[in-house]
């Protein structure tokens, strides 16, 4: 059981974890306890993605240390919570790797593998100051960390129709890889967020990002 990393955050009470997926889709189907909204959710899959949703779950039932797992439930902005649980949870995946992270604050979290693509979407998601951030010999590093920040504070606001540019702001820094950290806020009209962002980026060939909420001083 590929858990490749589970972590009790030391900068904040959360956790976060990651799964290489390896697995068939038949044996995450006999190791998990899914209910029928599930079932029903998993039936109008196909492909892929089905093996990717499964991995997810079974990888949050593993953090969450239950003998008995708990249920995605949605909420009405489509945002998942694990059932009888006051954590905020987050999950992403992305080519064979799924992520998780689970805090009492809001948060969020993205895993993206590293594609020189993204250098074509990078004017529908970057502001200014993101964009003059960017140096020529990590652009491609530090536009999936701008995505997958903005990503990260997108899920943890959870309530949609935020707009990447105009209500998501990462504050830049020197990028300075394989591993860091800023801020970022959400704002909208009378909300106004605050977060911590850290990123790795890993050998493997992706990108994570993950963002929680700051407590109020």
């Amino acid at each position: 059981m590929p858990l490749i990393r589970h972590d009790h955050l030391s900068e904040m009470t959360a956790e976060l974890g990651i799964w290489q997926i390896t697995e068939p889709e038949g044996w995450f189907m006999e190791e998990l306890l899914l209910y029928p909204p599930e079932l029903r959710q998993l039936s109008e899959m196909r492909g892929r993605r089905r093996v990717e949703w499964l991995a997810v779950r079974q990888l949050v039932h593993q953090m969450s240390g239950r003998s008995t797992r708990g249920a995605f439930i949605k909420d009405e902005f489509g945002k998942p919570r694990l059932d009888k649980s006051e954590y905020h949870i987050s999950i992403s995946h992305s080519h064979g790797f799924a992520a998780a992270i689970a805090s009492p604050q809001l948060c969020g979290i993205d895993i993206q593998f590293i594609v020189p693509k993204i250098t074509r979407m990078a004017h529908k998601f970057l502001c200014p100051p993101e964009a003059a951030s960017i140096a020529a010999e990590t652009e491609l590093d530090q536009l999936h960390f701008y995505w997958g920040a903005k990503e990260a504070l997108y899920k943890a606001h959870g309530r949609r129709k935020l707009d990447f540019i105009d209500h998501i702001q990462v504050e830049p820094f020197v990028y300075s890889g394989p591993k860091g950290s800023t801020t970022g806020v959400v704002r909208k009209d009378e909300e106004y967020l605050q977060f911590d962002i850290f990123y790795e980026r890993a050998e493997a060939g992706y990108m994570l990002v993950w963002a929680v909420e700051k407590e109020a001083i």
